[in-house]
C-alpha cells in the first residue's frame, strides 16, 4: 500500500518515447485516483508535450508531476529512485542505458520494471545488483512486456491446472500479427552483435546463481518440426522468454521436482517458417558489421511506431501444451497488439500491481510470476487479455 515516505507510488521513465507514451496514456486512463504517479525523462519540453496529451485523455493529468532525469547522470537517477516506490523504464536498448537505473533502484530499495528482451542485460544485472536489491528489499523485474509476461504468466496459469508434485513438460507456441517496435528492433540488433558478450554474461551468472536444491527446472531447446495434429510448423524461437520461464520454475516449488519448457514460433506454411529462420540468421550476420547495423537501426528507430488503426488490427496468441501426472492440457494467452498496446498495458499493470497489490514477500531480481503471479494475471484479465483452458476440439 502507499507509503508516505516517498513522494510517488509510480514513476515512468521514458514517457517521451513511443511505447513510453502509450504506457503513460494507459496509466492516465486506468491508474486509480489515489495513485501518486509522475513521468520522467531528459527533456522538460518533451515532458510538457506528453502531459498536454495526457490531459486530453484525463483532465486530472494537467497537474501531473514532471521529473527530469538522464540515464547518463547518476545523481539525477538516485534522486528519481529515491522519490518513488516503483520505477518503470522504457529507455533502451537496456544494455546501453539500463544499468544506471537498475543500480539506483537497487540502492534505494525501489521496485524496478523494464521491457528488456536482452538476456545479456538481465544476466549482468543479476550478477551486479541482485545482492544489493535483496539487502534493500527492492524487486528488480525485467521483461515486463510481450517479452515475457504472456509466456511467464501463461505457464504459471497452466501449472495451476496440473497435478502438484509431479514432473511437468510444457511447450509454448507463439503466433502473432503486428509490427515490431523500433525499440525491440534496436535491442535485437544490439543483442545479435554481442553474442560472445552474452555467453560470457550467462557463464558469469551461472557461477553465482546456483538454482534450487533437489529440484530441476530448465529451458530445453526444441527442434523444428511439423505438428501432426494442427499442421503447423514449429520453429524454435530464440528469445529471452524460455529463460524467464525457467527462472520462475527454479524459484517456485509449485512447478514440481522436474520442470522443462520449450519455446516455438508456430506458423501455418513452411515457406513462412523458412523465411523467418533465414531472416533471423541474416540479421545475426548483418549485426556483426557496425556500419550495416547502424543503417538498419536508422530504418526503424526507437521511439517510432505504427498508427492506432494499424495497431488495432494486430494480435497475439501463445498456446501451452503441458503434460504431467498423466494429464495433458492446452491453455492459451491471447490479446491485441503485442509490440505496443499490450506491452504498454502489461508494463503499467505490473507497476500498479507492485505498488498496490498484496503480494508474496520477495526481493532481488525476480520474474513477474514470482513477484506478482496471480495478482497480475487477474489484472491483465480485467484489462482484456485472455487466460483460458482450451477444450480438445480447439
Amino acid at each position: 500500500m502507499p507509503s508516505l515516505d516517498r513522494a510517488f507510488d509510480v514513476v515512468l521513465l521514458g514517457a517521451t518515447g513511443f511505447t513510453g507514451g502509450l504506457t503513460a496514456e494507459y496509466l492516465a486512463r486506468n491508474a486509480p485516483a489515489a495513485c501518486r504517479w509522475a513521468i520522467a525523462g531528459r527533456s522538460p519540453e518533451k515532458l510538457r508535450a506528453v502531459r498536454e496529451r495526457l490531459a486530453a485523455v484525463n483532465p486530472a493529468c494537467a497537474e501531473l508531476e514532471l521529473l527530469t532525469a538522464d540515464t547518463a547522470d547518476a545523481a539525477s537517477l538516485r534522486a528519481l529512485a529515491g522519490s518513488t516506490r516503483v520505477l518503470a523504464t522504457t529507455v533502451g536498448p537496456y544494455i546501453e542505458y539500463g544499468e544506471p537505473v537498475v543500480a539506483a533502484c537497487a540502492e534505494a530499495g525501489t521496485d524496478y520494471l523494464d521491457l528488456t528482451g536482452e538476456p545479456e542485460f538481465v544476466d549482468r544485472m543479476y550478477v551486479a545488483h541482485h545482492g544489493t536489491a535483496v539487502r534493500t528489499g527492492a524487486r528488480l523485474v525485467h521483461a515486463c512486456g510481450f517479452d515475457s509476461v504472456p509466456h511467464d504468466l501463461g505457464v504459471l496459469f497452466t501449472m495451476g491446472l496440473l497435478p502438484h508434485g509431479v514432473p511437468v513438460r510444457v511447450e509454448g507456441r507463439v503466433r502473432a500479427g503486428g509490427a515490431v517496435s523500433g525499440g525491440t528492433f534496436a535491442s535485437a540488433l544490439t543483442a545479435f552483435s554481442r553474442l560472445r558478450s552474452a555467453r560470457d554474461a550467462a557463464h558469469a551468472r551461472r557461477r553465482v546463481d546456483k538454482g534450487p536444491h533437489g529440484r530441476r527446472a530448465r529451458a530445453v531447446e526444441g527442434k523444428p518440426r511439423r505438428d501432426k495434429a494442427t499442421g503447423d510448423w514449429l520453429v524454435p524461437l530464440p528469445t529471452i522468454d524460455p529463460q524467464i520461464v525457467a527462472r520462475s520454475g527454479r524459484a517456485l516449488e509449485s512447478y514440481g521436482p522436474d520442470f522443462s519448457y520449450t519455446h516455438y514460433a508456430s506458423v501455418r506454411r513452411l515457406p513462412v517458417a523458412v523465411a523467418g529462420a533465414a531472416g533471423v540468421g541474416s540479421l545475426v550476420l548483418l549485426a556483426q558489421v557496425p556500419p550495416v547495423r547502424r543503417a538498419l537501426q536508422a530504418r526503424l528507430a526507437p521511439g517510432e511506431g505504427p498508427a492506432a488503426d494499424r495497431r488495432a488490427k494486430a494480435w497475439f496468441s501463445v498456446r501451452f501444451i503441458a503434460e504431467g501426472g498423466g494429464e495433458r492440457i492446452v491453455t492459451e494467452v491471447r490479446g491485441g497488439d503485442p509490440g505496443y498496446d499490450e506491452t504498454a498495458k502489461m508494463l503499467a499493470e505490473a507497476a500498479l500491481s507492485l505498488a498496490f497489490d498484496q503480494l508474496p514477500k520477495t526481493s532481488g531480481q525476480v520474474t513477474t510470476a514470482v513477484a506478482m503471479g496471480d495478482a497480475l494475471i487477474g489484472r491483465l484479465r480485467r484489462a482484456g487479455i485472455e487466460f483460458r483452458r482450451l477444450e480438445p476440439a480447439e
